[in-house]
């Protein structure tokens, strides 16, 4: 995934208890859980190259 940057999230209570719950299901910290919904929903939406298409644009050592 490369470099992460933090930042501060507002987030209200009931969505806030649906990502704890759906994140204590699938064994991931909340944190982790917001990481992967966020790229899922950026894959899905065509916004985010896969690893195998970013490889053939940059192969190693260029």
């Amino acid at each position: 995934m490369g470099e992460k940057k933090s930042f501060a999230l507002r987030i209200d209570a009931d969505t806030m208890k649906a990502i704890e719950k759906w994140a204590a299901d699938e064994f991931r910290s909340v944190n982790g859980q917001i990481e992967w919904m966020l790229h899922q929903s950026l894959r899905q939406a065509g916004r985010l190259k896969d690893k195998k298409e970013k490889d053939k644009t940059n192969p190693p050592g260029n």
